[in-house]
């Protein structure tokens, strides 16, 4: 996997590209921000603690990336950005996923739009399982509340 400037071939991130900006894109919104979020995690790739799943160790380092641009978010709010979110998903489901952390954020739609098992999700946002699983239940609870069904 390793070549010999100790990056992760771009046939290896490419093999799983499509998944990785979807959920790029499902949790920042736009596509203009995955496709940023894209290009960050592929400059940070190396192939050290790679284990067995690349597809979800690349998640992982797209997943961080996007946390990482998420609570950039939280302190200086984008009205251009959040208004393409809103086209984009609804409004509904923007003012509900706005509740959530970004950890509960990205928990929900690992969980419940792309059906990864907690212990997956777990190492992704620093947790255990069971507290993966705590956090998309609290996330489900807080979107349905806002009358939005998944």
């Amino acid at each position: 996997m390793k070549v010999d400037d100790g990056t992760i071939p771009a046939e290896a991130f490419d093999a799983h590209r499509v998944q990785l900006r979807t959920v790029a894109h499902r949790l920042l919104g736009s596509p203009d921000a995955a496709d940023a979020a894209m290009r960050e995690a592929l400059a940070r790739l190396t192939d050290a603690g790679v284990d067995n799943n690349l597809g979800s160790w690349l998640t992982a380092v797209v997943a961080r990336v996007c946390i990482e641009q998420l609570r950039g978010r939280e302190a200086d709010v984008d009205l251009s950005n959040e208004a393409r979110l809103a086209d984009s998903v609804g409004l509904a489901l923007v003012i509900a996923l706005e509740q959530l952390t970004p950890a509960e954020r990205l928990t929900f739609v690992l969980r419940d739009l792309f059906a990864m098992p907690y212990d997956e999700i777990g190492p992704i946002v620093n947790r255990s399982p069971v507290a993966a699983r705590q956090l998309a239940d609290r996330a489900r609870h807080l979107v349905h509340d806002a009358g939005i069904d998944f």
